[in-house]
């Protein structure tokens, strides 16, 4: 029966969120806030969010690369690619770890070179 009550209360958390506000610090630190086809790092980024091709095909959604345009789709892919790579730091809202792998790949909380990128989208969550 515990073993019970301990599965569904950690399928009650999986698919948890970030607040909203995360992914308004993301927009934010990525583009200032713009809208539309915006192309980033030189060409090889899109949209609001600046998803790579290779990140959108790591979030497993299915859907044209040049959706990533679209703010709300930008959000679908961001939050697949993160579920898929950090499940726990998903579950648990952590911004800090979320925004490190957002920046800097499924190992991105791991790079020095993401702590900055990650303090700017914190301190905007808060």
């Amino acid at each position: 029966m515990k073993t019970l009550a301990l599965l569904l209360a950690l399928a009650g958390t999986a698919h948890a969120a970030p607040p909203a506000s995360f992914f308004r610090a993301l927009h934010v630190v990525e583009t200032s806030g713009r809208t539309g086809p915006i192309l980033g790092d030189n060409g090889k980024a899109l949209g609001p969010l600046q998803i790579h091709r290779a990140y959108h095909a790591d979030a497993r959604i299915g859907g044209d690369y040049s959706r990533c345009a679209d703010l709300d789709y930008s959000r679908r892919v961001v939050s697949a690619y993160l579920q898929r790579y950090a499940p726990a730091a998903w579950a648990a809202g952590d911004v800090t770890t979320l925004a490190r792998i957002h920046n800097g790949g499924p190992r991105g909380d791991k790079k020095t070179a993401t702590l900055g990128y990650a303090a700017k989208v914190t301190r905007l969550t808060k």
